[in-house]
């Protein structure tokens, strides 16, 4: 897929610098870093990487990449310079001046990537239905694909109307399904194919191949799932399709076929995925998909596996599906045509990104059909000057350009993402930078950053020979990643200055009993689910006002600002509104439908249950609870098994335990060869 000549690799005497060293983690950073982001080291007893493990194959795999596209179209490569460069990556992701994307930290220089190609290192993708008269099944299997890869898949429902579903032609034969992604997709395609009759359905589907429950899985990392998902989603299909023959295809149809699949991806033990569904504002049964009262069943069975959006116009009234948001928070809201149009607000509509069709899950991406993208974190919080942090903004874009360096498997992406070369420089921390540096500088720092990465977009795609990026910013919503250094996720406010931040472990998890023995509190759960519950204490960094004291109003500006200064894909938040504020929706709407591309909104309720996954706390309760703990050590355990008990949320951080290693800039250059600094 991708051909290797010749490895990039980090100078031993360099790396020796950090070899048994931690960095300053957040309160669960090394945690959630061990159960997610750590590979199995080759030939150590099923050790998991440490954290400079991790970057020394994420630099070196990001170098390599370079370094073969330059190879291979003889293009010039100054090896001594790129040994700097690199170093000076490690020290910044290093330092949590930034990091790659969680999908980055996890494949980056695996061989997967050589043998596989790029999908798995993207974030995120969309799919339109609006060819699904053309090739019935390809966006669900997209989907599937995609999914099965870790890659978060938004679709739309314009195909609604345009297949007639059809009694399946049932031949005596057996399908054998492969054990791979690939086998799995194959057999719903067939599925899928013979309810549009284009092709026969075997009478009788062969799962023995499909390796048992609890095998690992050597190529991509983690644990199958054994055949049970894949046979569920079959029988799923034929539930959603089968009431439906002679019937035109409906949005719900898609919708469900979607969610189904999205489902046995889940339940199949991929390490993350999600799915956003992307619906007319005019399509009434759409809007009732996930009504409790209407589908009880459904919405239990599948209908949760997506967040459902509409593709808002401007000008259109908002009351209806803004009192409808109110009640649930959804759905949520997404301006097409302001994505097209626009790149950042401030530089006016170029509509240099006309083909955009629909956004990512998260929609903090403006897509094409069948594009895929890559996100980078960086975090301007953990910057005391603007200088600083425009160094880092350079090697956050030069990660996130490496990546479309290497092609996909699939050869329409390709397509689309060679040419567009698409990419996200995303912040986190936001509102600890505000409390820090104040909005004016911030917003100053998003302008002179985003000026600064279109100069080197130009100066490094005609080094590589490459198109310029069509878009280049954005802001996701972030989740484990910012957990790592212990910042806030993307633009949302802490929950409290002190609380504690619950996790959910399976019982037999390896990560128990260091855990324990560091002192952390553990329950059994309450639901009886076979589960244990983590206690970690946070003290929120550079607090000011949680997320109860700030207005529904204030958080939508907020949003526009970054949109305005900073994001030429968009803004991905999640706007929290308490009951009297819900009112105010459609009005938001209205107002602000000339200055986003894309918003969604969520009740702020107090959850009185026990165990909930954010509990404020006392002062002296957090310094109590602070002072039973003693670092974690994983350092000899395989944790891969676990890799399924983190969800995304608000970052928490504590003051950091462990050993901690100097600054990026207290550590020059070293020089192959030797173990002493030199000047450069």
């Amino acid at each position: 897929m991708f051909r290797v000549v010749e490895g990039f690799k980090l100078s031993d005497d360099f790396v020796a610098w950090f070899r048994g060293k931690q960095p300053t983690w957040g309160p669960l950073g090394y945690i959630t870093f061990k159960r997610t982001y750590a590979r199995v080291v080759p030939g150590d007893s099923g050790r998991t990487e440490e954290y400079w493990e991790t970057i020394q194959r994420v630099v070196e795999g990001c170098y390599t990449i370079q370094q073969n596209h330059c190879r291979s179209l003889k293009l010039p490569w100054n090896h001594t310079k790129a040994q700097r460069s690199a170093q000076e990556m490690f020290r910044l992701i290093w330092a949590f001046k930034f990091l790659p994307p969680g999908r980055g930290l996890w494949m980056m220089g695996a061989d997967y990537i050589w043998e596989r190609g790029s999908a798995a290192l993207n974030n995120c993708a969309f799919v339109s239905t609006e060819e699904l008269e053309v090739s019935f099944a390809e966006p669900f299997c997209f989907l599937m694909d995609m999914s099965m890869l870790g890659v978060g898949v938004a679709f739309d429902t314009k195909g609604a109307g345009k297949v007639h579903i059809l009694r399946p032609v049932v031949l005596d034969e057996t399908f054998v399904v492969e054990d791979s992604k690939e086998g799995w997709c194959d057999v719903v395609r067939c599925l899928l194919e013979s309810f549009a009759g284009t092709r026969p359905r075997p009478a009788n589907l062969d799962f023995s191949r499909i390796r048992p429950i609890g095998a690992p899985i050597k190529t991509f990392g983690g644990i199958a799932p054994g055949p049970g998902p894949l046979i569920e989603c079959i029988g799923n299909i034929e539930r959603v399709l089968n009431p439906r023959i002679g019937q035109r295809i409906s949005s719900t149809d898609i919708t469900d076929l979607m969610n189904v699949i999205g489902k046995c991806v889940v339940s199949g033990g991929v390490r993350r995925t999600a799915e956003l569904a992307l619906g007319d504002p005019e399509d009434a049964e759409y809007l009732k998909l996930k009504d409790p009262n209407l589908y009880p069943e459904q919405l239990k069975l599948w209908r949760w596996a997506s967040n459902n959006s509409i593709s808002a116009v401007t000008g259109m009234d908002y009351q209806e599906v803004g009192a409808q948001t109110a009640k649930n928070g959804e759905p949520g809201y997404f301006w097409r045509e302001n994505a097209r149009a626009f790149g950042r607000l401030k530089d006016g509509a170029t509509w240099a990104d006309a083909k955009v069709a629909g956004t990512n899950p998260c929609a903090e991406q403006s897509l094409e059909s069948y594009e895929i993208c890559n996100l980078v974190e960086t975090f301007p919080s953990l910057h005391d000057s603007f200088d600083e942090y425009q160094r880092t903004i350079k090697f956050a874009y030069l990660y996130a350009k490496t990546v479309t360096l290497v092609p996909t498997h699939n050869e329409r992406t390709n397509a689309i993402m060679l040419r567009n070369r698409r990419i996200g420089l995303s912040q986190s921390g936001i509102i600890e930078s505000f409390e820090k540096h104040g909005r004016r500088t911030h917003f100053e720092w998003c302008d002179k950053g985003y000026e600064y990465i279109g100069k080197l977009d130009k100066i490094y795609s005609q080094w590589l020979c490459i198109p310029e990026s069509i878009k280049k910013t954005s802001i996701k919503p972030s989740g484990t990643v910012s957990l790592l250094p212990g910042v806030t996720p993307g633009i949302h406010y802490a929950h409290s200055q002190y609380y504690m931040r619950t996790i959910r472990l399976d019982r037999t998890s390896p990560l128990v009993e260091p855990i324990r023995h560091a002192g952390y509190r553990i329950e059994e759960s309450v639901y009886g689910d076979n589960t244990l519950v983590v206690y970690f204490p946070v003290e929120q960094r550079n607090f000011k006002r949680s997320k109860v004291g700030v207005s529904i109003w204030e958080q939508v500006e907020n949003i526009a600002q970054m949109q305005y200064y900073w994001a030429d894909n968009q803004v991905s938040a999640t706007v929290t509104f308490k009951p009297e504020e819900a009112c105010d929706i459609p009005n938001i709407l209205e107002l602000y439908e000339t200055r986003l591309k894309s918003i969604s909104f969520l009740p702020l309720t107090d959850h009185n249950y026990p165990q909930a996954p954010y509990q404020e706390i006392t002062h002296e309760s957090y310094l109590l609870a602070l002072s039973k703990i003693t670092p974690l050590d994983f350092s000899s355990l395989n944790t891969k098994e676990a890799q399924d008990i983190f969800c995304d949320g608000d970052k928490c951080e504590i003051q950091p335990t462990p050993e901690h290693f100097p600054e990026p800039q207290e550590l020059p250059f070293v020089e192959e060869g030797t173990r002493e600094p030199v000047e450069v």
